[in-house]
């Protein structure tokens, strides 16, 4: 029984190549041998018949021919002579002949006197030509010329060259020509088996079906991928974007210049590839994150922001000998971010729950201590004042904000701002009605909002107010008519802090600007972000490093996204105040 045979597995794209580039090679040389071959054998009959005529022209032309004719033993006198022009000449025949064709000279001796073997009829009659033929030497190529005296032909002359002669010539030439083809088919191969060992390590030795499917397993990998991948070459142009990091970048549909996040999220063949061979710097990006594309370093799990997302970015630079390119990785963490304010939210919630029950708890041994020392009446004025003291806030907010969400974080702010020896108080013209906000603007976008603005207020206020008396916070939340007949939601946040700075009203919200460092407490730290200080992980996602100054920028990206606007002021007393107003829809009929 035989066994089957394994298939040889398909020659590598390389191999193909060198196989196709040897056999083009050896064809060219060989039709180009063929073809000077060919050639050569022509201008080798032409140069005989040149040289031919021009012997037997001046043989012809010279007077002392004619007077040999008229004389009385011609062959005599022109035997002699045939042969030394014959030799100078190095034609194979000089024959010398009267006008009935017999022979006055001949190479050989004996043959003179004999009849001409080939054709005289032309040159009978005055005129010059060629011809091959076979006579007593053998074939040769020929010139007959008539010899004219005063006009009449008084004999012929007819030289010629060996066909032998010739092909001898031609022969040296065609040995030559074969080295020159030989070493050009060797020059040429070698050449072929450099480019195609070379070609063979940039393929990895695949064949031409095993890259294309690479190519298309390559295009469909690029596609799938939800993260974003971005691949800059040396001089920081965009070699490959795959649609995770133009939806991330928000470069799709961006064209001929035209800004990110131009276009409505079309295929890539409309969003086309006009990203391809731009520079970094070209594609509007934020600065900060334009300058992390740029850097020559690597960059690990650098928390970064777009106009409406919080991505993690990554960069790991491409050498070989010399820096090639730079491989560069986003996720999406706008999401994470957004549940880790919630968290945050329900984190700040727990503690100040924690706070009041320690708080009830010390006032409730105030209580019972007086009761047992037979005090009723002390016992019962104090728990009546510390009743209507922790209930009077929430008396306040309940009544001026009925949307439970907003309610919910004031009331948790205001125990954490106690907590810290700063008051927190809101305004007597805060009213929001219970479902006044609409499902286009989820709570978690004005939790980030509001939540960041008391932070940062509450932070400046309590850093500030140590030694100057009261350190407060104030909030103001409600719904107005804005100019255009529409509603919007005004969230208004003000501190009894250092203030800001009117150069930095700008800077303020970008991403990483904070005072923390100088001393001071107001910072852009994310709510939801844990700051370096504090030493707990970060919960926008495992392996991300802690963020400082984040959480302003998340605040204008989340307005920004919801077509509102935020201004930053100063209070009368020299504290920041910081306005965010945010559109609401207009209620149909």
């Amino acid at each position: 029984m035989r066994t089957p045979r394994t298939p040889r597995p398909p020659r590598s794209l390389a191999g193909q190549l060198f196989a196709m580039q040897v056999v083009l090679v050896a064809v060219v040389v060989a039709g180009c041998a063929v073809f000077a071959y060919v050639t050569d054998r022509m201008q080798a009959e032409e140069s005989a018949r040149h040289r031919s005529s021009a012997t037997a022209a001046a043989i012809a032309h010279s007077p002392s021919v004619r007077e040999a004719i008229a004389g009385p033993r011609p062959s005599e006198a022109l035997q002699p002579y045939a042969e030394k022009v014959r030799r100078d000449t190095g034609v194979t025949f000089v024959t010398i002949m009267n006008t009935e064709g017999i022979r006055w000279t001949h190479p050989n001796p004996e043959r003179i006197g004999g009849r001409f073997v080939g054709h005289i009829g032309q040159a009978l009659k005055g005129r010059s030509f060629s011809e091959t033929y076979t006579g007593t030497l053998g074939p040769s190529v020929r010139v007959v010329t008539p010899i004219r005296d005063d006009g009449r032909v008084v004999g012929l002359v007819s030289a010629g060259i060996a066909v032998d002669t010739i092909t001898e010539e031609l022969r040296r030439q065609v040995v030559l020509l074969l080295g020159v083809a030989g070493g050009a088919l060797v020059l040429g191969g070698v050449g072929t088996y450099v480019i195609n060992a070379r070609l063979r390590r940039h393929t990895h030795g695949m064949n031409a079906a095993e890259l294309s499917r690479m190519h298309d397993y390559h295009q469909a990998t690029l596609h799938a991928v939800r993260e974003g991948l971005l691949m800059l070459d040396g001089q920081k142009r965009v070699a490959l974007v795959n649609d995770g990091a133009r939806e991330l970048l928000g470069l799709r549909g961006a064209r001929n210049g035209a800004g990110p996040g131009a276009g409505n999220g079309h295929a890539e063949a409309e969003a086309g590839t006009e990203v391809l061979g731009r520079s970094v710097a070209e594609l509007g990006l934020p600065k900060a994150l334009t300058g992390a594309l740029l850097a020559s370093e690597p960059r690990v799990d650098e928390v970064h922001l777009t106009e409406d997302r919080v991505v993690v970015v990554n960069t790991s630079p491409v050498d070989g000998g010399e820096q090639r390119g730079t491989v560069v990785t986003l996720r999406d963490h706008t999401e994470l971010q957004s549940l880790a304010g919630e968290l945050d939210s329900v984190r700040g919630f727990a503690e100040a729950l924690r706070s009041q029950a320690h708080e009830s708890a010390n006032r409730l041994h105030t209580v019972i201590s007086l009761i047992e020392l037979g005090r009723t009446d002390e016992a019962v004025e104090f728990a009546t004042e510390e009743l209507q003291l922790a209930q009077a806030l929430t008396d306040e907010v309940v009544a001026a904000v009925a949307e439970p969400v907003l309610a919910a974080l004031l009331l948790g702010k205001a125990a954490q701002a106690n907590e810290r020896g700063v008051e927190l108080s809101l305004s007597p013209d805060s009213h929001i009605d219970d479902g006044l906000l609409p499902a286009s603007l989820p709570h978690r976008d004005v939790i980030t909002v509001l939540g960041n603005l008391i932070d940062n207020a509450v932070d400046a206020a309590a850093g500030s107010g140590a030694g100057q008396g009261t350190s407060r916070v104030g909030v103001s939340v409600r719904g107005e008519r804005d100019g255009s007949g529409g509603t919007a939601l005004l969230l208004k946040v003000s501190d009894s802090g250092p203030g800001i700075a009117p150069e930095e009203t700008e800077s303020v919200f970008e991403r990483g600007w904070s005072t923390k460092d100088a001393g001071t407490a107001r910072t852009a730290g994310s709510h939801g972000t844990s700051g370096p200080e504090d030493g707990r992980e970060n919960e926008t996602g495992a392996g991300v490093r802690p963020v400082r100054g984040l959480g302003l920028a998340l605040v204008r990206q989340a307005v920004r996204r919801h077509g509102g606007t935020v201004a930053v002021g100063t209070t009368p007393q020299g504290g920041a105040e910081f306005a965010v107003r945010l559109p609401l829809p207009r209620e149909e009929g």
